[in-house]
């Protein structure tokens, strides 16, 4: 068993990258109510941004997807 990620497969698999910004956008959009309609301008996605970077909450939210997302469900424990 392999006691490290193999992150070369992961960055390698465009399927990891949509998952890896969903993961992150999701929590988000989930927390403010919002939908990825509402981001119509630069200045909504700056302000949406801005304002989750300062809320430990939603950090905490996206941090907890973004984990979901890198480890290896198939895999005992978190190694790959």
């Amino acid at each position: 068993m392999n006691k490290k990620f193999d992150w070369r497969v992961r960055f390698e698999n465009p399927v990891f990258w949509i998952n890896t910004v969903l993961s992150i956008l999701v929590p988000i959009l989930a927390y403010y109510g919002m939908t990825a309609e509402d981001f119509t301008t630069w200045n909504s996605v700056l302000n949406v941004t801005l304002d989750a970077l300062k809320n430990p909450y939603v950090l905490g939210l996206a941090l907890v997807s973004l984990w979901n997302n890198v480890i290896n469900p198939v895999t005992k424990g978190i190694t790959d």
